[in-house]
């Protein structure tokens, strides 16, 4: 690995994170997949923060939403022996009931502060060179009240990663994430070149910033891309020009994370499950092939998990007096994030923590209460029962984007007036997107159990939920008496991006490595004019 991998750069492009290191590392650097520019507000505009994607948002449920939410709930509750949301909660002063279970946050066993973040300072402050230095004193032509040494104030043109989510709302920035739900951002607001420079920018920014990769070096490394199998070919390849074209890499070679996260535990036969931020995909892989017919793609996630847990706290009315949006302020999904991943796990009986919260209402003080948490075992279920979960919809991209004539695949785009109708009132974001047979299937509200015959997640409980719920929807003609949850070999959040390691050190399938040369001159059509084959949505490509 140390020796092979020197010079492979392996990319985990996500929704909510980017995962980018060296082969020959042992975890890659993960970085919140964003970026902040600077914008020019006219004399007369408030100065503010901007968020893209919030003209895309709808996160208020519409009355039929709230009453499914509100019977999942029920349902939930029923079947981890909680009361109802029209039940009484224990208050805060009484004795809890012999089957209550309490995490205090300030235990030895958490965090202190978990959840408490700082504004970034925007500011770019450079010391400008000083003309009168060899000057006298006297006559200098600085006023009395300014020092010529002091700091030029100049606002930082572009900010990336956790930093720019934490950027006070008072400053003109646009905050843009260039994948949502597993697909390019892509909206009447964001073009489609716009979501590529940005994406470039990132890559760009990780490579010279993390990795010091100077980019006149570039085409001494070539690049390894672990794509989710929510991406369609278009996307597939405009990343691929990303890499080769724009970024210098000499080589690239594409590799599905189902089948990394497989190599990356050390399998060939598995159920892959990836429950990422904001898209659950689920996939089969036998004998080291991906089988594209079982791949599932579920409109839920981590984020979705992060914005439950709030929704119960309100309904139980535990969550203080605090004006917390997590869709207008990205600092407040940061918080819902951390107590998500601090207390939230799949458990019978009444689970409620002791947990800090805090505030950014106001920029200059960060407020905070210390509260108690209720049913914090109710948010995880969502991941069985998905119509707790509200996620956000969005408009379908601009009929435009599917005029794609250089397809990847032998079949040719569908672009019947059919598959432009309306969706189904929820998680839209990709809803009329052409979709076949032979591709990922979504589905918007079945729920894990449906999904698999196995998995693995890093939600503390799930684990032994799946497995007597898997084996409990297995026919009874079926010769199988144990379903088993694997246990990741290494960190979860790490496991497709490792395998993609693994993967490109082998070198299997060396005919699958595109060169820059013969990319940016043939496209698709490389070589002797074969197709690209090492993608799920492409051909499946067996290894020895």
């Amino acid at each position: 690995m140390a020796e092979r991998g020197a010079n492979l750069v392996v990319i985990n492009p996500g929704s909510s994170n980017v995962r980018i290191g060296f082969a020959s590392q042992d975890v890659p650097f993960n970085i919140p997949h964003c970026i902040a520019r600077h914008i020019t507000q006219r004399k007369d505009d408030t100065p503010r923060l901007s968020v893209r994607d919030k003209v895309m948002l709808n996160c208020h449920a519409t009355p039929s939403q709230n009453a499914e939410r509100e019977r999942a709930y029920d349902i939930i509750a029923s079947l981890l022996k909680i009361p109802f949301l029209d039940e009484e909660m224990p208050s805060a002063n009484q004795a809890l009931p012999p089957k209550m279970g309490r995490v205090d946050a300030l235990s030895s066993q958490q965090n202190k502060d978990d959840s408490k973040f700082t504004w970034t300072d925007v500011m770019d402050r450079k010391r400008p060179v000083d003309k009168d230095a060899d000057v006298d004193p006297l006559q200098r032509s600085t006023p009395d009240d300014t020092e010529p040494n002091s700091e030029e104030n100049m606002y930082k043109e572009i900010i990336f990663g956790e930093d720019a989510l934490k950027i006070p709302p008072s400053e003109s920035y646009c905050l843009s994430h260039p994948i949502r739900r597993g697909h390019f951002n892509i909206s009447q607001d964001y073009s489609l070149h716009q979501v590529l420079e940005d994406l470039r920018t990132i890559w760009n920014w990780i490579l010279t910033e993390k990795l010091h990769i100077n980019p006149r070096d570039r085409h001494l490394y070539s690049a390894i891309l672990v794509l989710g199998e929510t991406f369609d070919n278009r996307e597939i390849k405009e990343m691929l020009s990303i890499v080769l074209c724009d970024l210098g890499f000499s080589t690239a070679v594409i590799h599905q994370e189902a089948l990394a996260a497989a190599f990356g535990n050390g399998l060939s036969t598995s159920c892959v499950v990836n429950i990422g931020a904001q898209v659950t995909q689920v996939v089969c892989v036998e004998d080291g092939v991906a089988l594209p017919h079982t791949a599932l793609a579920l409109p839920y996630g981590g984020d979705d998990i992060s914005r439950c847990l709030l929704w119960v706290q309100r309904r139980h009315r535990t969550w203080p007096n605090f004006q917390t949006d997590p869709v207008n302020r990205p600092i407040d999904m940061l918080m819902l994030n951390k107590l998500k991943e601090s207390y939230s796990q799949i458990r019978s009986g009444s689970f409620d923590a002791v947990s800090v919260v805090h505030s950014y209402e106001h920029e200059k003080s960060v407020g905070h209460q210390k509260t108690k948490l209720s049913a914090l075992n109710v948010p995880p279920m969502g991941l069985l029962y998905p119509r707790v979960l509200v996620p956000e919809e969005y408009p379908p991209p601009p009929r435009s984007w599917f005029q794609d004539y250089d397809d990847m695949l032998e079949d040719t785009w569908q672009t019947s007036d059919s598959l432009y109708s309306s969706g189904n009132g929820g998680f839209g974001m990709w809803d009329n997107y052409p979709m076949f047979p032979t591709r990922l299937k979504k589905f918007d509200n079945i729920g894990l159990v449906e999904a698999i015959v196995g998995g693995t997640a890093s939600t503390a409980g799930l684990a032994p939920v799946l497995e007597q719920r898997v084996l409990n929807t297995i026919p009874s003609n079926q010769p199988i008496e144990k379903a088993e949850v694997l246990q990741s070999r290494s960190y979860p959040l790490f496991v497709p991006w490792k395998g993609g390691v693994i993967l490109g050190v082998l070198d299997i399938g060396r005919d699958a490595w595109i060169h820059r040369e013969d990319w940016a001159k043939n496209g698709v059509h490389i070589g002797s004019g074969r197709k690209y084959r090492d993608s799920y949505f492409l051909q499946a490509q067996a290894i020895p």
